[in-house]
């Protein structure tokens, strides 16, 4: 499969952090690459632990970073809010719900258990069209910078070799045993159809 055939998305909560640094890194590599939150609404880190600060999806990140630094800059940019969100506004103006997109891709990447449960669960509801496969498959990371991008670097490594595989669904329960065995992480996969 060459690089630009191959579809990938990539998925979160609140389409903030994890699958847009997976985005960034993806998309810098050539990869046709989309990413979403499979939340109800964005949720960032508020003044106090246990309440968060709320947004819309259709919120933008440029309104969102605005809206923060107004509430309290020094905290945010400490925190690394603000860079994440100046990283973001650079990849597209605001998130995307899972949910609410139509277009097909080969493989989609969750970075928690409960979104991929999630969108296996909207495929399914999905009337089938086309009953062309999608892999889904769990990259498990913590909603922080640095296992954000050690988990969007392994799910890099995943892309790279399923675009130089022939058979991608021959070589992908292969592929995902050998990425196992080097990084020490376990990987949720299914295949859901359109």
């Amino acid at each position: 499969m060459s690089l630009s055939s191959l579809k990938v998305a990539v998925v979160c909560m609140g389409n903030m952090n994890r699958s847009m640094e997976a985005h960034s890194i993806l998309r810098k590599k050539g990869f046709s690459v989309r990413s979403f939150g499979a939340g109800s609404r964005v949720r960032l880190p508020g003044t106090a632990r246990n309440l968060p600060v709320v947004y819309d999806f259709s919120t933008t990140y440029e309104q969102m970073r605005k809206d923060l630094v107004r509430i309290d800059r020094e905290r945010y940019t400490s925190n690394g809010i603000l860079h994440i969100l100046g990283r973001n506004e650079r990849i597209k103006p605001c998130p995307e719900r899972f949910q609410e997109c139509r277009d097909r891709f080969d493989v989609i990447f969750t970075c928690e258990e409960s979104v991929y449960d999630r969108v296996i669960e909207e495929l399914w509801v999905r009337e089938q069209e086309t009953c062309q496969p999608v892999h889904v498959i769990n990259v498990d990371m913590d909603d922080n910078t640095e296992d954000a991008t050690l988990g969007s670097l392994i799910i890099c490594e995943l892309c790279e070799h399923l675009q130089q595989a022939e058979d991608m669904e021959g070589s992908l329960a292969e592929l995902l045993l050998a990425v196992e065995r080097k990084t020490g992480r376990s990987f949720l996969h299914t295949v859901c159809f359109y």
